[in-house]
């Protein structure tokens, strides 16, 4: 026995169908076995749910949803099967849509690291061949220019070496979402401490560590990159005379917060919701591209973690981010 929305939905009138196979009226070859599995486990005596693609009346192929349940008589014997069929191919037209958007967004991705790439080698090789050929006209002729001539000639090496580094800069942003490698445990206490003796800390500015710092889930390359790009940024701007910087966190249900906090010049109020965007550098420092915190940013938006900052000019700034605890999810 069939109902009037099967009838609609396969095309079949309750007579086409009645005493027929579903699996020679329905079926391509190759989804048989699937119905045979799902007619064994009726006989059994189990329930189950799973979807399948039929051919209508029409030819047209449909995805189907179907819930099976095995029929009893009066004895506890099964006698059938009750079936309850539900069209989703609008959904799975969407589902396989996704898919394919998916795979183009992950090749184009591809595409634009490797472009990424060569673009940087191709501009790097340039800017290295003039920084040389500035750097042997200088030591040339020393005892010929002025100190307006040489002044100069330094503005030029600083801003072939700013160019190099905007280069670089653009390279690690855009390579950002191009890792397949898995999260793994990371002590962020031991990485703080092996992170504070490779960057250039000038001798009236103390890293601080406030407590043990705890252990997260993640990329380490990314991680490290995370605390380096902040600190290194919060060195920058320190402009007094004994310069502090404080690293802590606070433990939240899922995240930890954590806390970077400088004495340093701080940051206006206006550009708050503009520091994190790309090539928005606050100031003219020529350490300075304006990518730094948009690395930052895209590191924490990767790890499903949040970003913001409190500041005040003249007093300094402490940036806050959320990272997951470790869970059984990873």
């Amino acid at each position: 026995m069939v109902n009037q929305s099967f009838t609609e939905m396969s095309g079949y009138s309750e007579e086409e169908v009645l005493g027929k196979k579903a699996s020679s009226l329905f079926l391509e070859e190759e989804n048989i076995h699937v119905f045979k599995e799902q007619t064994r486990k009726r006989i059994k005596g189990e329930s189950s749910s799973y979807e399948i693609a039929v051919r209508i009346k029409n030819n047209e192929e449909r995805h189907w949803l179907i819930s099976g349940a095995p029929n009893y008589d009066i004895e506890g014997n099964v006698t059938g099967s009750i079936g309850i069929h539900l069209d989703i191919t609008d959904l799975k037209s969407l589902e396989i849509q996704k898919e394919l958007l998916l795979k183009q967004l992950a090749r184009s991705n591809d595409e634009l690291h490797e472009y990424a790439h060569i673009v940087s080698h191709d501009l790097k090789s340039p800017l290295r061949s003039i920084y040389a050929l500035v750097n042997w006209l200088k030591e040339d002729n020393l005892d010929k220019y002025d100190d307006t001539s040489l002044t100069n000639i330094s503005l030029i090496e600083e801003t072939l070496e700013k160019m190099e580094q905007l280069i670089g800069d653009i390279l690690d942003y855009s390579s950002l979402n191009s890792t397949n490698k898995e999260f793994t445990k990371i002590n962020c206490n031991e990485l703080l401490i092996d992170l504070i003796k490779v960057i250039y800390v000038p001798s009236h500015i103390e890293i601080k560590l406030n407590g043990e710092l705890p252990e997260i889930n993640g990329d380490r390359t990314k991680i490290n990159q995370l605390f380096q790009n902040l600190l290194s940024n919060a060195v920058k701007f320190i402009d007094k005379d004994k310069g502090l910087i404080e690293v802590s966190f606070e433990e939240l249900t899922t995240h930890y917060i954590f806390r970077i906090k400088d004495n340093g010049i701080g940051i206006d109020p206006a550009f708050h919701d503009k520091i994190f965007k790309i090539f928005h550098a606050l100031n003219k420092n020529k350490d300075s591209t304006g990518i730094g915190l948009s690395i930052v940013k895209k590191i924490v938006d990767l790890h499903q973690g949040k970003i913001w900052l409190e500041s005040k000019v003249g007093e300094g700034t402490t940036f806050f981010f959320t990272l997951k605890k470790i869970t059984n999810d990873y």
